[in-house]
This record gives structure tokens, C-alpha cells and sequence, in this order.
């Protein structure tokens, strides 16, 4: 239905409205006046049929006589009185419009007869809405209702390509790239912005190939939406960028030539920097820290690295709730400056009170204290509540924490208040089983597990059971274990184990019960200065080689010994130092406990050094020296002597092999046996009193790989006092796997002027670097 019919329609409407007023009820005794039903009916079907309609004439206007066909007493006799028979034959009228609503919907909801078509219905609008300029679909299409053609009468034809579909080249443009303007630019910025925008540019990381001319357009347009940026980081707001793609004389004009022509202007610097904050003590914390300064240049990098600071210094100089806002720059065009503008909110100053503990704990808030590196009523320091941080971390108890100040009220002094730090943690597995393995040639094959809990005495006291089984070693142990014993990093330990070892120098069965305190290096804190002090017992029975019998005896010690050991470390790697040194000092004064009291005392001295001599290579050296005073060779266990030889020792020989050493039959040669390939006599180290041993190492690493050439050097003396004489030598190479917990070790030597007996290649593995 279009605009002006439904216009029409509502004329047609309000003219029959107005012939007939609700309020009048319809006379029954006549006829329609004037024919004005008629009048109606034929202007509808002119609209129908887009014709314009004819108005009738007036009412007034002279028309021809004309002769009654019937009288009108006769016409209304011959009428029967409908109304009375059917009350709503004597309403008013419905118009049209309702007619032939009502009318489409009874054809919509009519039943078809049998082998009848649906009803069509009129061409009515699906929602009701007649007066819309765009219809809606018939209620019914008699197309929808018809069957399908058969397929036979499709006709399928093939698709028709402008080229031919198995060619499979692929057209390439080429191109190259030019910046003009770069150089006064990249002469004033402490940066390279040349070398930024080839890191970022989306036309150098497509190595010189585009698809076609539009996607390198559209590389040029990022490209200089990247430069204009680059240039404002770095202080020059009014730079322009423009860009062409000139073409080459080349054949068929490539390669293409993508220019960008920049006009950096001038660049922008500090006219004012103001910071809106509250006073803080002491007095310009702020403007100390924020490291801007008037007439230099309005870099990003530089402006967010001293918000950034600012952010950090609070709260290390006692703000800890300080909130950086957002910052305001306020460019002048004709000037080139800028106005800097910094609001903080610094809150209010803070000193540490207690703590307080929440969530699934491990330990309460009174052991936090003790992990705690300062004490109530210092001043708040940000720093120190991380380290509390890490040392919650570190007891391996926890699987989540977290450390917060939160504010008082309470008064601390004039110009400061407390805040509780408040811990909330959440107890971990406390369980771990743990192992590890190793090999070095003359000891052979090592295995190491153990079974921890790691709480079992709370706070952090741990049980552990551990057993190792090698080739030349088998032993079990149990211990008990308190970390952080009423100090930061104070570790109590008792320990009770079984241990039988079987060495070319000895064999021993060996209990041991000790105790030791120690404050030790961890793998988050590697510290400057540690110690450890303590006591044991021990009982051993071992096979010693009597020189006058010439034939090993079993013998029986009692040994009762105190420890204490210092330690001095300022390299930075606890299993892979780069730089620094070390020094440690052991002393073990002992005795035996065996017809009467023979006391005597064990020393040895290490020291080590670490320089790095390139961005790759690595210099570290070596030097340990040991003695055993107030005692002969022959009186003191063989398990306690001192040795030299191995892996972590002198390598090139296998483990205990340097120093006094003694023939002894071997009882597997067979005299009778004209094919017998064993040594009559067997080599074998006796240890003895003093000890020295020097070694250097040339480390280079290559990612997570690194190579090693080394030199050892060594010996052992049956006195007590080394005297650096016959010292033997080996040397070798070893390869380097890192991990993020240290390197794995796997190293080659061997002996130089190798003497019989004596292997030829020795191989060592182990985890971390061999000093």
C-alpha cells in the first residue's frame, strides 16, 4: 500500500465517520441517504485500482426529473424488520479497513477443505500495519506451496575462472624503505629512534615482500603512524610524517621505494614541573625523587621511570599506603614547552607495629616475628616487608602468601602512626621426598633419597628420614630439624645414622650421633657471613693397614669431637659464582674416647676466587689447605684422616688415590695361572696429616651450555704440616648443562705423568660447578 493510498483510505474513513455520528443511532425505515454507502464503496475500489476517485455531486445541484419505479409505502412494507430478528444487524457499520482485517485473518486460520488449496488470503501485511511504505510477505504463497522441479531439469555448468585455477604463482612486490630526516633527530635523542623503528616496523619485519601495491600501502601508513609515536615518546609533539611509493626504473617498476619524509619540528621541553602533595618529612621527598628537571626534554621513558620512582621511595622512606595520581602536561605549540603537573596522595606516615595472621597457617603470628627483620616502632620500610615476604617463601611451608600493612589509627608519635602487618597464608603439602645421584671414578655410582615432613613440630620442625645407596657407600638416618630456632636463619639439628663405607683407603661401619647449629647460606639468601658450631659421637669399626704386620687388622674407635666453622662469601651464586670470593675455616677439635682421652685437632682452610673476563668467560681458581696436629698417623681412625683425589678434589684421580699409599697382595691373583691378568699386588692410599690442593678453571658459556678446561693440582703428606712437595697434576674439559637451579657437571681429566695403576680417563658428574 503506498503513502498516498493509505491516505486516501483514511479520508474514506472520516467521511464515513461524519455521515454517520456514534451518538445517532442508524434509521431502519429508509434507505441510505444521498447513496452515501455507495459513494464509499466505489471510492475504496478506486484506491484499490490506483485510480483517483470522482467526488459525487452536491447536494444541491439540479438533476433531471426522474419517475418512482415503487412508491415508498410500498418499498418499506416489503421490508422485514431485521433488527428485531438480529440485533447486530441494527449496529453501526465497521469501515473497510476493519472489513478486510477481519476478513485476511479468518482466511489465514481457515481450514483447507479436502484437496483444497490453503486460502491465500489477501496480500495483507503479516503485522497489521497497513500504512508502512514497505510490505511485509503475504500471509500465503501460492509458489511455496508448489512441488520442486526435478533435478534432471537443472543444468549444472562450470564455473569459469578469469585465470587459469592451477596456476599457482603467487605475484610478489618488492620494495625497499627510506627515512629522510632521521639524522638531526637521532643527534639530539639519547636514544637510536632509527634502530626503534626497525625493531617495530611492519615494513622491515616483512623482509622487502608485499602480496601487492595496497597491503604495502597500508605497511607505509602503519609505519608512519609508528614513527609519529616514536617521535613523541621522545619529545617532538609537533613531527610530521609524510609518505610516498615511488617507483623504480626497473623492469616493471620494482623494486618499489616506500619513503617516509620526517619534519620533527622542535622538540618539546619542561617550562614548570609542580608536584601537588601534602608535606612530607622529610621535607621535598618527592621532588627529590622525581627525577625531572626544568628545560629538559619531555621524554615518556624518563617521566614514567621517575613516577615510577617516586611510587617506590615513599613507601621505602615510611609512606606505605602513597598513591601516585595521574599526571597532566600542559603543551604551548608557539613556545615548544610544557607544564608538568603531579598530584600524590601520600597518606599518612607509618612505623611497624605488630602482625597479625589469617587464612589456613602454618605457624602463627608469633613466629612471623621472628622472621622478621625489624622490630616495633621502626620506621615503615617497604624493603623489609619484602624481605619478610621472601623468608615466608623461603620456609617451604606455605603454597601462597601475602604481606600487607593496614592501618591503626593508633597514634606512634607527633607526626606518625602504627600499622599492623598483616600475613595471610596458606598452608602448603608439608611432605616432600627428595633425591639425588652421582658418579665419579673410584667412587663409583651415588644415590641419595630422603622422606621429609617438614612441620611435623611446629614452627617448621621437620623429621627427616634419608638412606643412600652406591657402590661404595649404604647407610640410613633419621634427624630432626628446626629452622629459623628462635633466630632469622638459625638451624638446630640432632642426627642419628648408620653408615658403611668401602674405599681402596678403608673400610668402616660408623654410627654417628651429633647435633649442630648453624647459620648457613640458603638459595634465596646467600650470606655474607655464616658459621656452625656442635658435637658428635662416634663409633666405628675399620679395617686399617698395619704397617708392621703388613696385612690390614679390624680395629675398634670411640671418638667424641666438637665443630666449629666459619665462613666468609661475596660471590654472587651460591652454585654458579661469576665473580666474588670465598674463604671457610673448619676446625674439629677430638679425641679419642678409648683408654683414657688423646685429643687432637683438625683444621682446614678453603679459599676460592671468581672473575669474570667477558660478557662469556669466566676465570675461577682454587686453593684448600688441611692439617691434623697432636697426633700420629697410625693413632687416628682411617675415616678421619685426610685424603686428596676425586671430583671435588683433584681430578685426574680417582677419589682418596693421592698421597701415602702401600702394596698390599692382591687376594684375586692366581700365582698358578699362566694366563692370569690381575696385579699381584694391589695400590692402596693410606691418607695421612696434611693435605694441600690448587686448581683453576677457564669457563665459557653459550646459552644454557658451557665448556670448561681445567687443571688440578694436589698431594697429601704423612706429617702435619704440608710442605707443597711432589704435587701431582691433572687436567681435562668438561661440558655444562644450566638449569634454573644450578649446572649440571660432566667432566673428563686425567693424570698428568700418569703412574701405573693409575686410570686414564676419570669422568665426573655431578650438580653445580666443581668449586
Amino acid at each position: 500500500m503506498t503513502a498516498q493510498s493509505a491516505a486516501a483510505q483514511s479520508s474514506a474513513d472520516q467521511f464515513s465517520a461524519s455521515q454517520t455520528p456514534a451518538d445517532q443511532p442508524a434509521r431502519q425505515d429508509a434507505g441510505p441517504p444521498e447513496s452515501a454507502p455507495l459513494v464509499e464503496a466505489q471510492q475504496d475500489d478506486q484506491l484499490r485500482a490506483g485510480e483517483v476517485p470522482v467526488p459525487p455531486p452536491p447536494a444541491d445541484a439540479d438533476l433531471p426529473p426522474v419517475d418512482p419505479i415503487i412508491s415508498d409505502e410500498e418499498f418499506n412494507s416489503s421490508i422485514p424488520v431485521l433488527a428485531e430478528e438480529d440485533p447486530e444487524l441494527g449496529g453501526e457499520l465497521e469501515s473497510i479497513a476493519e472489513f478486510e482485517r477481519k476478513f485476511a485473518s479468518e482466511q489465514a486460520n481457515a481450514e483447507p477443505a479436502e484437496d483444497a488449496a490453503a486460502p491465500l488470503g489477501l496480500p495483507e501485511l503479516a503485522d497489521g500495519d497497513r500504512v508502512e511504505e514497505i510490505g511485509d510477505a503475504p500471509i500465503r504463497d501460492a509458489e511455496l506451496a508448489a512441488p520442486l522441479s526435478p533435478l534432471e531439469s537443472f543444468e549444472v555448468e562450470e564455473v569459469k575462472f578469469a585465470e587459469d585455477a592451477s596456476d599457482d604463482e603467487i605475484l610478489v612486490v618488492k620494495y625497499g624503505t627510506q627515512i629522510n630526516g632521521l639524522e638531526t633527530v637521532d643527534a639530539a635523542s639519547d636514544v637510536d629512534i632509527a634502530g626503534m623503528f626497525d625493531d617495530l616496523s611492519a615494513l622491515e619485519a616483512a623482509d622487502g615482500e608485499a602480496a601487492n601495491v595496497a597491503m604495502l600501502a597500508a605497511r607505509v601508513t602503519e609505519d608512519s603512524a609508528l614513527l609519529q609515536r616514536i617521535l613523541r615518546s621522545e619529545g617532538w609533539y609537533d613531527a610530521k610524517v609524510t609518505t610516498r611509493i615511488d617507483r623504480s626504473p626497473e623492469v616493471n617498476g620494482q623494486p618499489l621505494l616506500a619513503v617516509l619524509d620526517v619534519a620533527a619540528g622542535e622538540r618539546f621541553t619542561f617550562a614548570e614541573i609542580n608536584v601537588e602533595a601534602e608535606p612530607t618529612i622529610p621535607e621535598g621527598l618527592i621532588q627529590e625523587n622525581l627525577a625531572l628537571q626544568i628545560g629538559e626534554p619531555i621524554v615518556a621513558a624518563r617521566v614514567q621511570g621517575a613516577e615510577a620512582q617516586v611510587a617506590i621511595a615513599l613507601p621505602q622512606e615510611g609512606y606505605p599506603f602513597a598513591k601516585v595520581g595521574q599526571r597532566d602536561i600542559l603543551l604551548d605549540q608557539e613556545t615548544a614547552d610544557g607544564v608538568y603537573t603531579l598530584p600524590v596522595e601520600t597518606g599518612p606516615r607509618a612505623r611497624f607495629g605488630g602482625f597479625a595472621t589469617t587464612g589456613n597457617q602454618a605457624f602463627g603470628a608469633d613466629h612471623v616475628e621472628v622472621l622478621a627483620r625489624f622490630k616495633k616502632g621502626e620506621l615503615y620500610d617497604s624493603r623489609k616487608v619484602d624481605d619478610l615476604r621472601q623468608a615466608l617463601i623461603a620456609t617451604g611451608l606455605l603454597s601462597t602468601v601475602s604481606v600487607t600493612p593496614e592501618r591503626t589509627g593508633d597514634a606512634a608519635d607527633a607526626d606518625s602512626e602504627f600499622v599492623t602487618i598483616a600475613v595471610d597464608q596458606e598452608a602448603g603439602a608439608p611432605r616432600t621426598i627428595a633425591g639425588s645421584a652421582g658418579f665419579g671414578t673410584g667412587q663409583g655410582f651415588r644415590l641419595e633419597g630422603s622422606w621429609s615432613h617438614r612441620n611435623l613440630f611446629p614452627p617448621e620442625g621437620a623429621l627427616t628420614a634419608s638412606a643412600v645407596l652406591g657402590t661404595q657407600e649404604q647407610g640410613a638416618g633419621v634427624s630432626f630439624r628446626r629452622s629459623n630456632a628462635g633466630q632469622r636463619d638459625r638451624t638446630v639439628e640432632f642426627g642419628l645414622n648408620a653408615l658403611h663405607s668401602d674405599y681402596d683407603a678403608f673400610e668402616a661401619f660408623t654410627g654417628r650421633l651429633g647435633g649442630l647449629v648453624s647459620y648457613v647460606s640458603t638459595p634465596i639468601w646467600q650470606k655474607k657471613l655464616t658459621y656452625a658450631y656442635g658435637a658428635e659421637i662416634i663409633g666405628s669399626i675399620e679395617e686399617d693397614f698395619d704397617l708392621d704386620l703388613g696385612e690390614r687388622v679390624d680395629r675398634t674407635y670411640f671418638i667424641g669431637a666438637l665443630t666449629g666453622q666459619i665462613g666468609f662469601d661475596t660471590s654472587n651464586d651460591l652454585l654458579n659464582p661469576t665473580k666474588g670470593y670465598r674463604l671457610s675455616l673448619l676446625v674439629q677439635p677430638e679425641g679419642s674416647l678409648q683408654d683414657g682421652f688423646s685429643p687432637y685437632a683438625r683444621g682446614l682452610l678453603n679459599a676460592s676466587t671468581y672473575y669474570q673476563a667477558g660478557e662469556s668467560i669466566v676465570l675461577a681458581g682454587r686453593v684448600r689447605v688441611g692439617s691434623i696436629q697432636g697426633v700420629s698417623r697410625e693413632d687416628i681412625a682411617p675415616s678421619r684422616r685426610l685424603y686428596a683425589g676425586g671430583g671435588g678434589s683433584v681430578r685426574g684421580f680417582g677419589y682418596q688415590q693421592l698421597g701415602p699409599q702401600v702394596f698390599e697382595p692382591n687376594p684375586r691373583f692366581d700365582a698358578t695361572d699362566p694366563d692370569e691378568k690381575d696385579a699381584e699386588f694391589l695400590i692402596r692410599p693410606i691418607g695421612g696429616l696434611s693435605v694441600n690442593e690448587v686448581a683453576a678453571e677457564v669457563r665459557y658459556r653459550f646459552g644454557d651450555f658451557g665448556v670448561v678446561a681445567f687443571v688440578d693440582a694436589g698431594q697429601v703428606y704423612q706429617s702435619s704440616t704440608p710442605d707443597f712437595t711432589n704435587m701431582r697434576y691433572g687436567a681435562g674439559i668438561g661440558g655444562r648443562y644450566y638449569t634454573n637451579f644450578g649446572p649440571l657437571r660432566f667432566d673428563v681429566a686425567t693424570p698428568i705423568g700418569r703412574k701405573e695403576g693409575e686410570s686414564l680417563i676419570n669422568v665426573y658428574i655431578s650438580i653445580g660447578q666443581a668449586f
